[in-house]
């Protein structure tokens, strides 16, 4: 077993444009304006060579390809394009699906008027399973234990990104209300999954 050095924080900020999701790694905390950011200067190593090329969520009728995603210059976690919604991706720094540890897949509800690939992940229940194909040809199945919504405020950021010895799986995307004045969504769908 590889052994990872414990990720300290991390938190989604706000959306840019409708749908639009961006993730900001907290190494050394900030807060401006009430949403969490943060910079990184060393992010952690991918601990697999099994990168993830594809997620199917059957329940949804959903399937994409898997785009990796790293930081941006500001610190933020980059986001699959918004002019192409039904893509998702993979934060390449963290943990592969299925090795010890929380991955995250990113994805839009929406973008250009069009739904996301994640449009629907608010109706996953308890039981549902995420596949995961990696580019080893493995498929890293996964079953859905909860499913939350939370103000961006309020974003559980050990929850979702602190270390675990099993490997896990998150789901992110942006949900409730749309805020025009900001162009922003209130909260964010995050689905948490197990290893089958």
């Amino acid at each position: 077993m590889i052994a990872r050095g414990r990720v300290l924080v991390a938190a989604l900020v706000g959306a840019l444009a409708a749908g639009l999701i961006t993730t900001g790694l907290l190494w050394s905390p900030e807060v401006t304006g009430g949403h969490p950011v943060g910079r990184a200067t060393t992010p952690p190593p991918a601990v697999s060579a099994a990168a993830p090329v594809e997620v199917n969520i059957p329940a949804l009728g959903a399937r994409s390809s898997l785009i990796p995603l790293g930081l941006n210059p500001d610190g933020t976690a980059e986001v699959p394009p918004l002019d192409h919604p039904a893509q998702a991706g993979w934060y390449k720094h963290g943990p592969a699906p299925g090795d010890p540890g929380p991955a995250v897949l990113l994805g839009h509800v929406d973008g250009h008027s069009l739904p996301g690939i994640f449009h629907d992940l608010a109706t996953l229940t308890p039981g549902d399973r995420v596949e995961v194909t990696r580019n080893d040809r493995s498929t890293a199945a996964f079953t859905v234990r909860r499913v939350d919504r939370v103000a961006k405020t309020d974003f559980p950021t050990d929850a979702v990104y602190g270390e675990t010895d099993d490997p896990q799986l998150r789901l992110i995307t942006c949900g409730g209300a749309f805020d025009r004045a900001t162009g922003n969504y209130e909260d964010n769908v995050i689905v948490y999954a197990d290893l089958v």
